[in-house]
């Protein structure tokens, strides 16, 4: 096997659709994943989903040129394997099987539409040293479009595990519902009550921006205060403005103030002063589960092609 191992991610999101092409090696201290490709499109399935129950043929036929496209430059970088996931939107959409059903007959992509649960899997797999810190526990939460997942680790493992239909496009066309804000505020301070201190690790686009925004540096973390000051700050104008003081594309622009307030909220509940932003989203994730599944594949491969006298010795 060469050094260097290619894959391909796509995560279809509720506010965008992104293509991640990588690659990855087995080094002393670890994965190393060189992001060779990003390709973010912005398709807002979720407004479609949480506003009609459906994806509308407008929106579908964007995605599947989309993916038509992605198909496209993942056939000329020829990775030895990809995965393609669909998250809130299209778990939401009545029509989310038949349109993903549709994209594979037409680009021959096969996506896998996942529950909150999987994707938060996907998520910690990007692990951050915090995560298995024996001092102090860490809060993960991902905020995308349609839900927010929260994981509490402790010592390295997972102590509790969510998904709550909290989101920002939820939340920008008024559709999260004031009984999801409850239960998230009881389940994390149940959650967390004797873990102190808990650090937060932010993923997503919104914890991202907003981290560029506070002036955060690789590796280090941002306090629960300077994220509301950013906060308040981006709503002091109106959305042209913003994006033009703040330099956000306009799909990011009216987004990041419901995501601030989702992370605001879970690290105010959980006991978080301190967030940590790694960077890294679902794709990134994938790719380390893809090199996983092949690392064992040939694992596999090599204990059924040693003989059985090699492979007795090798147990004693």
């Amino acid at each position: 096997m060469d050094s260097m191992t290619k894959y391909a991610a796509i995560d279809i999101g509720s506010n965008a659709v992104r293509l991640l092409l990588a690659m990855v090696s087995e080094e002393e201290f670890g994965l190393r994943v060189k992001k060779i490709s990003w390709m973010r499109m912005p398709i807002r399935l979720g407004e479609d989903a949480f506003l009609r129950g459906e994806i509308s043929d407008e929106r579908a036929c964007k995605l599947t040129k989309t993916m038509g496209g992605f198909a496209k430059l993942i056939d000329a970088y020829q990775p030895v394997a990809m995965k393609a996931c669909a998250t809130s939107a299209m778990r939401t959409a009545k029509n989310g099987r038949r349109v993903c059903n549709k994209i594979k007959e037409q680009t021959g992509i096969d996506i896998g539409i996942i529950n909150g649960r999987q994707e938060a899997r996907y998520l910690f797999q990007n692990r951050h040293k915090i995560m298995t810190s024996s001092e102090k526990a860490a809060l993960f939460v991902d905020v995308g479009g349609g839900s927010t997942e929260i994981t509490l680790f402790c010592d390295g493992r997972v102590q509790a595990s969510r998904s709550f239909n909290l989101g920002t496009i939820r939340l920008l066309n008024n559709r999260a519902r004031q009984q999801d804000w409850d239960h998230m505020k009881s389940w994390l301070k149940k959650i967390t009550r004797g873990h102190e201190p808990v650090e937060a690790i932010g993923s997503g686009g919104n914890i991202n921006k907003l981290f560029k925004l506070a002036k955060g540096r690789p590796g280090t973390w941002v306090s629960r205060k300077k994220i509301k000051k950013i906060r308040n700050e981006l709503a002091e104008y109106e959305l042209e403005e913003r994006m033009r003081r703040f330099n956000l594309k306009p799909d990011r622009a009216d987004v990041i103030i419901p995501g601030a307030r989702i992370y605001l909220k879970a690290m105010a509940w959980g006991r978080c002063e301190k967030i940590h932003v790694p960077m890294q989203g679902l794709a990134d994730g994938m790719i380390r589960v893809l090199h996983e599944k092949r690392m064992q594949a040939q694992s596999m491969e090599t204990k059924i092609d040693t003989p059985a006298i090699e492979l007795a010795q090798a147990e004693i």
